[in-house]
């Protein structure tokens, strides 16, 4: 009997359509180790490729037919073939990160078929510095950002002597703790689908939920930060989306921010909301299609759930997401990250008064109106609840090899969805915070520009904060 695909993952495969494949991405990048010959990229390649034991979770596929009753299910690839699935690339010259992020839109672009395991990995030579870059995709209905980061994690070493290591998708007998299932943690657009499971079967800690709803509704009907937003402005992020994918990527130092937040009382994931907030506002001042309200984005935040009725695993954590008015109404940077210090604050102290089933319903009932808007075809009738979506995905703190390569950058690619067609990702690793800005190249146009953005922000923030 094939194991059946569980409602989430379904949801992931049966929402996908041309305009809107379901992977999530990243880019890597390497430096080759000391004394690395001129076939190293060659030899990295076929090391991958030569991993013959390949992790269950990388052989499956999606299957329905007569015989399953119409059912999704999951079934393993007996004509398993890792040369399709495990890719050799070349950059046409001169070989700038431009020509890279310019093949990885390609490959962010296009949808993977269900009669084959779904992901790929593309080892990528051709980088005028020497460096190599190893771009993969995953589809969602398998894992989620964050269990892509653990996974990459697990293959990697601190040591860079350390040879014979595996490729990320190769079997490895499970720990005593493993990596999350595919069925466990996975996000839409960033928040975990737990949250959607918890709000369709609320138990009795969410029993205090009606009158934490009426406070939320009646945050959000003022148009104050909550975990529901009930109206943003319209921008040309907000309408359908096509195929077609630009990514672009940068990174900037870790002290560099906090610095700003030392200086300002503010914390750095303040720091990166006004880095946005000031790009996105810039970048849209160009094209004369600023909106006169606040702009309006989804941020998942993990915090300490009411103590009183805790009685999770995790010790009362939990993840909920608030809708932070990111103030681009505003000229004045420092005003700007003063305002969404607030914004952050509020929204945090809202959710923390509630159990953690209960910050789980309320982020799955704030998340409702951008799922199931586009899944009706009503955008342009139903107003946007958000704007966009800005997440952060932590990883390694200290400097990782593969084999002796050099992990040097990481570089993550999300899923635009239709009235979402602009998505921000942010990952640490070794010092660095690494902005991964994946949307629609249609509906975004110049989204590279961006990038330019967020850099003069850092230092009109600097300036702001007394520090330039």
């Amino acid at each position: 009997m094939l194991p059946t695909i569980d409602p989430t993952a379904s949801a992931f495969l049966l929402a996908e359509n041309r305009s809107m494949p379901m992977h999530v991405g990243g880019l890597q990048l390497f430096e080759r180790p000391e004394g690395a010959g001129p076939d190293y990229i060659r030899e990295m390649y076929l090391a991958m490729l030569g991993n013959s034991d390949v992790a269950p979770l990388f052989l499956k596929h999606p299957h329905r037919s007569v015989r399953t009753g119409g059912r999704l299910m999951w079934q393993p690839d007996e004509q398993f073939d890792v040369e399709h699935h495990v890719r050799h690339s070349a950059l046409p010259a001169p070989g700038r990160y431009r020509e890279l992020f310019d093949l990885c839109s390609r490959l962010h672009s296009t949808r993977m078929a269900w009669d084959r395991p779904l992901w790929e990995a593309h080892v990528i030579e051709g980088l005028a510095d020497g460096k190599v870059a190893l771009y993969t995709k995953v589809h969602h209905s398998l894992v989620d950002g964050v269990s892509a980061m653990r996974l990459l994690q697990s293959v990697l070493s601190t040591d860079p002597e350390r040879r014979g290591m595996p490729a990320p998708w190769a079997y490895r007998p499970p720990r005593r703790s493993p990596l999350p299932a595919s069925d466990d943690g996975r996000s839409i657009a960033g928040l975990p689908v737990e949250a959607f499971r918890t709000a369709l079967s609320l138990s009795a800690d969410a029993a205090g939920l009606p009158s934490a709803l009426v406070r939320t509704l009646r945050r959000a009907a003022r148009n104050e930060t909550s975990a529901v937003s009930l109206r943003a402005p319209r921008t040309l992020f907000n309408q359908r989306i096509t195929g077609a994918r630009r990514f672009a990527a940068d990174d900037w130092p870790i002290e560099r921010l906090r610095a700003i937040g030392k200086a300002t009382g503010t914390t750095i994931n303040d720091v990166v909301l006004a880095m946005c907030s000031g790009a996105v506002r810039a970048y849209l001042e160009e094209l004369d299609a600023l909106p006169q309200e606040s702009m309006v984005a989804m941020v998942p935040v993990g915090l300490n759930a009411k103590q009183s009725q805790v009685a999770s695993a995790e010790g009362g954590n939990a993840v909920g997401a608030v809708m932070v008015q990111m103030a681009t109404e505003r000229r004045d940077a420092a005003e700007r990250l003063s305002a969404i210090h607030t914004s952050m604050a509020d929204g945090k102290e809202a959710l923390s008064t509630m159990t953690p089933v209960q910050i789980l319903a309320m982020s799955a009932l704030g998340q409702a109106p951008a799922i199931i808007t586009p899944a009706l075809r009503m955008q342009g009738v139903v107003r946007p609840p958000y704007n966009l979506i800005i997440s952060n995905v932590p990883g390694p703190r200290t400097t990782h090899y593969w084999n002796g390569a050099r992990l040097v950058g990481t570089y993550p690619l999300s899923i635009p969805i239709h009235g979402m067609a602009l998505n921000i990702t942010c990952t640490s690793y070794d010092g660095q915070l690494s902005f991964g800005l994946t949307g629609c190249r249609r509906t975004v146009p110049r989204l590279q520009r961006l990038l330019g953005h967020l850099d003069a922000e850092v230092v009109a923030l600097e300036r702001a904060a007394g520090l330039a």
